[in-house]
């Protein structure tokens, strides 16, 4: 989807912004490469942090392929920015200097309409939530030069609104917090709104065993439910059950399907691939509900029936909003919950990208370590 791409050069450096080191593919089909951004300078309601680790999730490599189209280049992914305070506004009441603090995929939202003031800024109905990068500025929250796209957390530092910082609790090792603000909540959410802390016990089915699924799992275990698997390759068993699931089902399997049909009151779908959603529904209990959380490109063919005479329901869910953001990591810290990660330089980059997008190991996220980055001299922008 070249054609679709969208270059746009970076403006010289204004007075109200600062040259900041990042990485980011500098054109439409091109590899990663160590470029000079502008960052915004702290305002009244700002927090600047240097950036310590980003996560790198599947979604980057989406908009950076240009999966999707409209994808902005010269573009820095990164929506799961992890690092250290050191500059605040002066209005600036959340967070202090010295802070750990993150960032997840929301960067700027109208915080007047009714979802924005109730919690879920992801579904900013003033115009739309602003991503954290291959976005454009619109509500006035981000400084600097307002015709710039944002920039993702592939850099070595980032200043944000107070309003979509989170503070990192101590209990979470800061190089692991980062996939929390994305995977985590991407679990945690539609776990929270279909009533998995409302203190009943439930049968939750988690489908697709990678970096979302295997949080999903461990957190749904911890607040207390059976947990289970389902995933087209019996290879998965072994990781779902280290994970904490108490039941398996191959989900390609007649006699796997059979033996947890009817049983489910919750199934959480993070399958982003192509596939069919009516076939996971003999799994529910009735009034049970099936919630997409993968961007999956097709349309699905669901009939009515299965729907009707057991009043099962299909839903959507994205992420999630700062308030359940910052729920998700205190339960991750009181819980001991971390993802899986594999750490990474800023110059393995493009290698990492290739393992998410072609072999897909079991429930692992890659996170960028900034600083030992910016030491390596040879794979940071020029003067």
């Amino acid at each position: 989807m070249a054609d679709s791409a969208i270059q746009k050069d970076i403006p010289a450096c204004g007075d109200n912004e600062y040259k900041e080191v990042a990485w980011a593919i500098p054109k439409f089909g091109e590899k990663f490469a160590p470029i000079w951004i502008n960052r915004p300078k702290v305002g009244d309601m700002d927090v600047k942090f240097e950036m310590k680790y980003c996560g790198i999730c599947h979604s980057d490599c989406h908009l950076g392929l240009n999966h999707l189209g409209g994808s902005m280049y010269p573009m820095v992914p990164g929506h799961e920015l992890c690092g250290t305070v050191t500059e605040v506004g002066a209005k600036v009441t959340k967070v202090k200097v010295g802070d750990n603090v993150g960032v997840g995929c929301i960067i700027d939202s109208c915080l007047e309409c009714n979802t924005c003031k109730g919690g879920d800024e992801q579904y900013c109905e003033g115009g739309g939530s602003t991503h954290t990068y291959n976005s454009e500025k619109k509500y006035g929250h981000i400084g600097g030069n307002p015709e710039t796209q944002n920039f993702g957390g592939y850099s070595a530092s980032n200043v944000v609104h107070e309003h979509f910082i989170c503070k990192i609790p101590d209990s979470i090792p800061l190089e692991k917090a980062g996939p929390i603000m994305c995977a985590g909540i991407t679990l945690y959410d539609p776990l929270v709104h279909w009533g998995a802390l409302d203190g009943k016990k439930m049968n939750i089915g988690i489908v697709g065993i990678g970096g979302l699924g295997t949080m999903g799992i461990k957190m749904a275990k911890a607040m207390g439910h059976r947990v289970v698997a389902i995933s087209t390759s019996a290879n998965k068993a072994e990781l779902a059950k280290e994970k904490g699931a108490e039941g398996f089902v191959v989900s390609t399997d007649n006699a796997s399907m059979a033996a947890e049909a009817g049983k489910l009151d919750l199934i959480l779908n993070t399958i982003s691939a192509s596939h069919q959603v009516a076939h996971y529904l003999s799994l529910l209990n009735v009034n049970g509900t099936i919630v997409q959380l993968g961007l999956a490109p097709e349309p699905h063919a669901v009939s009515q029936l299965p729907l009707i005479f057991q009043r099962k329901s299909i839903a959507g869910s994205l992420i999630g909003g700062i308030k359940n953001t910052e729920a998700c990591l205190e339960f991750c810290g009181k819980h001991g919950i971390t993802p899986d990660v594999h750490m990474v330089e800023a110059k393995e980059i493009d290698w990492a990208w290739d393992q998410i997008t072609t072999i897909n190991k079991d429930g692992i996220r890659y996170v960028i370590d900034i600083k030992k980055s910016l030491e390596n001299k040879d794979f940071v922008p020029k003067e």
